[in-house]
């Protein structure tokens, strides 16, 4: 099924992100994830992606919940979450070292992406209780 919805609805997952320079070689990028809908769902196989600059090194990574991984080749540090829970917050912290930090990279930044999925939810509201299939043999 594929449906599209003319009001405006808020993220299920909202992510902020904080970044602070220490110094001239190196930075720590914070990012929140909280889950913005019914505590009773799960979501699940929950990716978010956090672009880094291009020229980060020497990485560390704490986070609250699930592990996190620096994919080099796509400048990205990707956050894996197996179980999200609906109303839960969690944070990750990441550590780089840098060659400088002299000026702020604003205009090439990419936004932070999230990949989930939360079985039997719509963003609509519509609920399926009763499906007949009838199959013409023949």
């Amino acid at each position: 099924m594929s449906y599209r919805l003319s009001t405006q609805v808020k993220p299920l997952i909202w992510t902020e992100s904080v970044i602070d320079k220490f110094s001239h070689s190196r930075m720590e990028i914070m990012v929140k994830a909280k889950g913005q809908f019914k505590k009773q769902s799960v979501a699940k196989s929950v990716e978010i992606s956090v672009p880094v600059p291009s020229d980060a090194d020497s990485s560390r990574f704490k986070t609250s919940m699930g592990s996190a991984k620096y994919m080099l080749e796509k400048n990205v540090i990707i956050w894996s979450i197996k179980s999200f829970l609906g109303g839960k917050e969690y944070l990750r912290r990441a550590h780089f070292g840098l060659p400088s930090v002299e000026k702020e990279e604003v205009e090439g930044r990419t936004p932070i992406g999230v990949k989930f999925e939360i079985p039997y939810f719509t963003v609509s509201g519509i609920q399926v209780r009763y499906m007949k299939i009838i199959e013409k043999s023949g």
